[in-house]
């Protein structure tokens, strides 16, 4: 018996070599065997996007210390622009008023939800991330379209990696991207 439950749930294994995302040198990495007890579609779209969050966080920290700013007021009614926000990732994050965060929040339900621009919501049918409405480029050569998507989930898990980086630098007390101390001991001047 124990041996014919075994089997029923290796059926429903996802990952072997060569699908999206599973890339040398790990391979199918799952030591913990994961993969034969779960879901492993829902983890496989929460890879995404939280790949897709973490690439725009860690745009939002080279920006911010590169001294790119929006002109403008991140909030009028608070006399604050965003050239006044700082360039730390804690700082930048609690420099924002609630109301932004509300509207951050409602705007990322949205996509969530398929409500929002150019989204429509993740279906059981459509490739896992795949949430772009059909104006949105597609491949149609496999090879090129496979290359794009393992390249979206490599840069996700990159800058997974990079942004986590940046919080623990901080929170040890040195500049994010420049933990050494940049320059000649000092961050680097701004570009912009």
């Amino acid at each position: 018996a124990p041996l014919a439950a075994k089997s029923v749930r290796a059926a429903p294994q996802m990952f072997s070599e060569g699908d999206i995302g599973v890339l040398p040198p790990l391979g199918v990495y799952d030591p913990l065997g994961l993969i034969e007890t779960r879901d492993m579609r829902r983890y496989e779209i929460m890879e995404i996007k939280h790949g897709r969050a973490a690439m725009l966080g860690f745009l939002h920290v080279i920006a911010l210390h590169a001294g790119i700013r929006v002109p403008g007021y991140l909030s009028t009614s608070m006399d604050l622009k965003f050239e006044d926000v700082p360039a730390g990732c804690f700082a930048s994050l609690e420099a924002v008023p609630t109301a932004g965060w509300l509207q951050i929040m409602i705007l990322t339900c949205m996509q969530e939800s398929g409500t929002g621009f150019a989204s429509k919501p993740q279906t059981e049918d459509a490739e896992a991330g795949d949430i772009a409405l059909d104006s949105w480029v597609r491949y149609d050569d496999p090879e090129v379209k496979t290359f794009k998507l393992n390249a979206e989930r490599q840069n996700g898990r990159a800058a997974m990696m990079g942004i986590t980086g940046c919080l623990i630098h901080e929170l040890l007390g040195v500049d994010a991207l420049y933990p050494t101390g940049g320059l000649g001991g000092a961050a680097p001047p701004t570009i912009f």
